[in-house]
């Protein structure tokens, strides 16, 4: 048998999966703005962590920012944030004015936060804001937007596509649906473990496998992975909702660890069944906890507010269609590659261990944030 093609495949699937190694399969790099139209008041936070990507905060480079540092570096954050977020009307640019400074704490950490007032030329309140922050280091970053006018508040999320935002007119219920179906897909495509996890879920059915002297068909591997996903669904979407309702709220950090482990036994899993052969119960015990993952770029915005059920709504749609294009993608693929010899001898050995290996990595890295 000629070899090549099968080194070639392997390589080319090696690459796939350890491409993005070097980037953290992390919550998601977000700033929180709450802008209260009747206040005429905007408050912003923003993650340590980010602001030591951008800012030479840390100054003796030990990799933890100090009181001290933040104190110094005060005056730096500060035109950094102004430099990009700006407040406008039909009259020209309104001005921030520092009221108050400190830090938040929000599921993944320390934020600095700020308070500002807001004025307008005109004494009347912006209609525009424009957001620009973060996203030339980041492009997956995102603001995450709640607006307070006339009592009622409104969400909406800023991108680098669409980093500005009428502050005008009623704010369309649709809208902020489709806003958060399209982050629900972004979410789960970016998120390198949640995918990983559902690739080690889909491998025993694309394996070779016979029932009563025959070998399984297309239909009942099907049946398999519907069965998985609809487990991994049902079981995500109790936990994002009751994270997201702040109903039941983990630790970021222990959430992302055991999110970490579960592929690792998953992997493990399909060469040893030590945790059974039925993958569905797989899926569904390890969902609650990937559920929990997924809230964490919700809750933090959407707690309490009267618009938290569609915004819920709209994400967990969105993370569904974006698991089911992934599913359309890939299976197909590897169905037809496992019918080849080298599939199962080869391809999903060398899967399960890079992939097993770069759970574990993740384990050992995010354990220390315990």
């Amino acid at each position: 048998m000629n070899r090549r093609p099968v080194m070639v495949s392997l390589l080319w699937l090696m690459s796939l999966i350890l491409l993005p190694f070097s980037a953290a399969a992390h919550k998601a790099s977000d700033s929180f703005i709450y802008l209260n139209q009747d206040r005429s008041e905007l408050r912003l936070d923003i993650a340590l962590r980010d602001l030591a990507r951008v800012l030479p905060l840390d100054g003796n480079n030990d990799q933890t920012l100090t009181g001290g540092e933040l104190r110094s570096g005060r005056g730096q954050i500060t035109r950094y944030v102004e430099s990009g977020l700006t407040l406008a009307n039909p009259s020209g640019i309104c001005v921030l004015s520092g009221q108050t400074w400190g830090l938040a704490s929000h599921s993944d950490g320390p934020y600095a936060a700020a308070v500002y007032s807001v004025q307008c030329p005109n004494g009347k309140v912006p209609t525009t804001l424009d957001y620009q922050l973060l996203f030339k280091e980041d492009p997956l970053h995102r603001g995450l937007l709640s607006i307070t006018r006339e009592g009622s508040e409104t969400l909406a999320v800023l991108s680098p596509d669409q980093f500005s935002r009428s502050l005008t007119g009623p704010s369309s219920p649709l809208n902020l649906f489709g806003t958060f179906v399209y982050e629900g897909v972004i979410h789960l495509l970016i998120g390198l473990d949640h995918i990983l996890f559902l690739l080690v879920l889909m491998l025993p059915a694309t394996l070779r496998g016979r029932a009563q002297g025959q070998e399984y068909s297309l239909k009942q591997r099907i049946w398999q992975l519907t069965g998985i996903v609809t487990a991994f669904t049902v079981a995500h979407s109790i936990t994002l909702g009751l994270a997201a309702l702040d109903l039941v709220r983990l630790p970021i950090a222990w959430v992302e660890t055991i999110i970490a482990l579960s592929i690792a036994l998953a992997a493990l899993n399909v060469a040893w069944p030590v945790l059974g052969r039925k993958t569905w119960k797989l899926a569904f015990g390890f969902g609650l906890v990937h559920g929990f993952g997924f809230a964490s770029v919700l809750g933090d915005l959407t707690s309490g507010l009267e618009q938290t059920a569609l915004a819920l709504a709209g994400f967990n749609i969105g993370v569904e269609a974006g698991q089911i294009a992934l599913l359309l993608l890939v299976f197909p693929v590897l169905y037809l590659w496992g019918k080849t010899g080298h599939y199962g001898r080869f391809v999903v050995p060398m899967v399960l261990v890079a992939t097993g290996a770069l759970s574990l990595y993740w384990v050992a890295e995010r354990a220390t944030a315990i």
